[in-house]
């Protein structure tokens, strides 16, 4: 596979990773999507491995998803900011403190978006209300896109 096609599929990864934070786009089936094509362009045993690792981690984070409360973050006020907040802390804990970071990441975005909007320490209850409707959902299939994208990086930088 050539390094634009691998390109692309990084793009269409990302912006799966990115449409997991907004409500009612597909982003994990996006970035299987990606993960899909990779394999098919590119027919090496690894490839098919990561493909049917990403399957099943899709499927857990999605009987997950069913079991935890639905998204309904916006009627407890939690702007998309807060929720941008908590990706980039997710993403940058994913590789600061590889594969567990993301949730305190996540939490630490939360948080934060919080504590600038309210401008004191009520984000505590801030944070709780959030994960509470729906932020653990997000959480779950934001954490499942990223293993994901972590096992496709690490098959393309080692082949």
């Amino acid at each position: 596979m050539g390094a634009w096609d691998l390109l692309l599929v990084g793009l269409v990864i990302l912006l799966g990773l990115c449409g997991v934070l907004l409500p009612g786009v597909p982003g994990s089936w996006l970035v299987w999507a990606a993960v899909m094509w990779w394999a098919l362009k590119d027919p090496e045993p690894v490839a098919w491995w990561v493909l049917v690792g990403a399957t099943v981690v899709l499927l857990v984070s999605q009987v997950v998803r069913w079991n935890l409360p639905p998204r309904r973050l916006r009627a407890t006020g939690a702007a998309r900011r807060v929720i941008g907040w908590a990706g980039l802390g997710a993403f940058l804990g994913f590789f600061l403190l590889p594969v567990l970071g993301v949730i305190p990441g996540f939490m630490g975005g939360i948080y934060l978006a919080e504590r600038l909007r309210l401008g004191r320490h009520g984000a505590a209850a801030a944070l709780r209300t959030v994960m509470r409707s729906g932020g653990s959902s997000v959480l779950a299939e934001l954490y499942a896109c990223l293993l994901i994208t972590g096992a496709w990086l690490g098959a393309v930088f080692l082949a």
